[in-house]
């Protein structure tokens, strides 16, 4: 959430840099955004509520700045305003925050004692605040840095300019991501690579605890005990090709024809050895939560071990039953979540051996878990992943062949033997599924009208109606609930009116006729019930209004096909209401607070 882009250097290109950082950091989520530089020795800041291009209105191109911060920011304290945004000035100090500093109240009061007033309802506007009042204490801003660090508890990353140093950056990272990059005598810093990447794809990741102190041409950095370290100098693997759309009108269309090349790039992914656990707990949230519930039906089913799927912001206040026989699968996309991450350190203390499901190497949670396993779904941009969550579900089914192969699982002999096979096939398949995009673009037409859509299913069809309802909330903003198909009758079924569509799930042979008698319930009274199933599966009747047949495939991965029309649903259904696909309102791509 929020995005951070500072820049150092030689050339007189500030302005440009700062704004094309933002831009590349659009994908995760913000209401307002604002840039800071420094012109014949001044301070600037420009920002404004709303996208980006409302802020590059009222630049200057032309003006030249050698020093400058930028940042995206999507409210926590305050409403959204230009106000509110960022960067915020006190005194000689400008900053850029993302995080929430949890004691800002208090250390408010203290700075107001001090003869401090403040003009935004944001806690970042208190730390610009705090900065100044103790560097003028200490006239020294790393020793001021150091005091900052004893008295602020939350998370934060900072990109920090003081008017008394006007060729030099500061940077502070805790609980919130932030790299500095490298390249020649020109430095950035950045929440993520790809705010940097037309630039530079060196960098240097700061740990929790650590601040940097950056020119032109050198950079030093601090460890938590405020001791200056050794840097590595690391290489971002991916390419600016993966953040242009290539031709698609939006990056969610682009990534959902992806996912084929994405599920070929893991069929040779190597799986950890899981033998020897009793219970695997698996931490997430969102779409990643939703993967870990087709995972723990898949594990639970061919791998016989107990599986529990937790919500991750609800894992932390709650009590645990882990051991050393436990382990902690965490699952997030981009590796920031915080709620996840702290799920992890918590798993960890309890003595659990931990395992990432990731996509951005060298993440936060990557560097945290004992062992790492990459999606390698490649930059995902939109929003609403769709990539992201297949890879993630990929390797959830490997997870489950693996064990059910360690286990010699006697009773799914042919699926198990033939997984491998079958999944070098599966891209093929998904190809076929997504040609068939004008299906479901007439789909979305019957439906896009509507305020209230369900989805109904059962067991791992549960699983996958959880995704299909969250992806189509999301960027279409359409009301819309999954529910266990024999739970419509113990209330939500009153809900359903005449028109109302349902979307019921039918893959899984051993629970199909109990899920269609539930669809004849709704159609009964009026639904628009569209029916998802299999071509083996696929029954004749008047339950339903539009059916969906899927190609058949091994049980491990059909979730894999399953998830693609519902995709392609939801993405026409928010074109047709003329929705910010890429970016919905109120969303954020990284979710770096509580």
């Amino acid at each position: 959430m929020c995005g951070i882009v500072g820049y150092i250097g030689k050339n007189k290109k500030t302005l440009s840099v700062l704004i094309k950082g933002l831009e590349h950091l659009e994908y995760r989520g913000y209401d307002s955004a604002g840039i800071a530089y420094i012109k014949n020795n001044e301070v600037v800041i420009k920002k404004e509520e709303g996208r980006i291009a409302n802020l590059k209105n009222k630049l200057d191109f032309a003006e030249e700045s050698s020093i400058g911060i930028g940042h995206t920011r999507w409210a926590t304290h305050g409403v959204v305003n230009s106000i509110n945004s960022h960067p915020h000035n006190s005194g000689k100090i400008t900053i850029v925050h993302n995080g929430i500093i949890e004691n800002y109240q208090d250390l408010k009061s203290e700075l107001e004692k001090d003869g401090y007033s403040f003009v935004s309802d944001t806690d970042s506007e208190v730390a610009a605040a705090l900065l100044d009042n103790l560097y003028n204490k200490t006239g020294n801003m790393l020793d001021t840095i150091k005091q900052f660090k004893e008295k602020v508890f939350g998370a934060y990353a900072l990109g920090i300019m003081n008017s008394d140093e006007v060729d030099t950056l500061y940077a502070i990272k805790m609980n919130s991501p932030l790299i500095i990059g490298v390249k020649d005598d020109e430095k950035y810093i950045a929440s993520d690579v790809p705010a940097i990447i037309d630039e530079t794809d060196n960098y240097i990741i700061l740990e929790d605890g650590e601040f940097a102190k950056i020119n032109k041409d050198k950079i030093e950095v601090f460890n938590t005990n405020n001791i200056k370290k050794e840097v590595e100098i690391k290489k971002f693997k991916g390419s600016i090709q993966s953040l242009e759309k290539n031709g698609y009108e939006t990056f969610m269309k682009k990534e959902i024809f992806e996912q084929p090349d994405a599920i070929k790039r893991n069929v040779e992914n190597s799986i950890p050895d899981l033998r020897g656990y009793k219970k695997i707990i698996i931490v997430a949230c969102g779409s990643a939560y939703h993967a870990g519930l087709i995972g723990k039906t898949l594990i639970e089913e061919y791998g016989d071990i107990p599986v529990e799927v937790e919500v991750a912001s609800e894992f932390r206040y709650k009590k645990h039953f882990i051991d050393i026989n436990t382990l902690v699968i965490a699952i997030s996309q981009s590796g920031e979540t915080a709620d996840t991450l702290e799920a992890v350190k918590i798993a960890k203390k309890r003595g659990a051996d931990t395992l990432g499901i990731i996509n951005v190497e060298e993440s936060s949670i990557a560097r945290e878990v004992d062992e790492v396993i990459y999606t390698n779904a490649g930059t995902e941009i939109a929003v609403a992943t769709t990539k992201g969550y297949t890879t993630q579900v990929e390797i959830l089914s490997k997870i489950a062949y693996i064990l059910a192969t360690n286990n010699n699982c006697k009773n799914y002999k042919n699926y198990i033997r033939n997984f491998i096979k079958d999944l070098k096939e599966l891209p093929i398949i998904m190809e076929e599924v997504l040609s068939r995009e004008d299906e479901f673009k007439e789909i979305a037409k019957d439906i896009y009208k509507y305020n209230d859509i369900f989805f109904i299913g059962r067991g791992i069809d549960y699983a996958l109606a959880m995704e299909g309802s969250l992806k189509l909330k999301e960027i279409s903003y359409i009301h819309s609930e999954a529910y266990p198909a024999g739970e419509l009758k113990h209330g939500t079924i009153s809900l359903i009116e005449e028109g109302t569509p349902v979307i019921g799930i039918v893959t899984d042979e051993l629970i199909s006729d109990k899920t269609i008698s539930n669809m004849k319930e709704v159609r009964a009274r009026g639904a628009n019930v569209i029916y998802l199933t299999t071509n083996v599966l696929a029954k004749q009747g008047d339950f339903y209004n539009k059916i969906i047949e899927v190609p058949k495939v091994n049980p491990l991965l059909q979730p894999l096909i399953n998830i693609i029309p519902l995709q392609m649903i939801s993405y026409y259904v928010a074109k047709l209401n003329k929705r910010d696909i890429d970016k919905p309102r109120n969303l954020a791509k990284s979710v770096t607070v509580e």
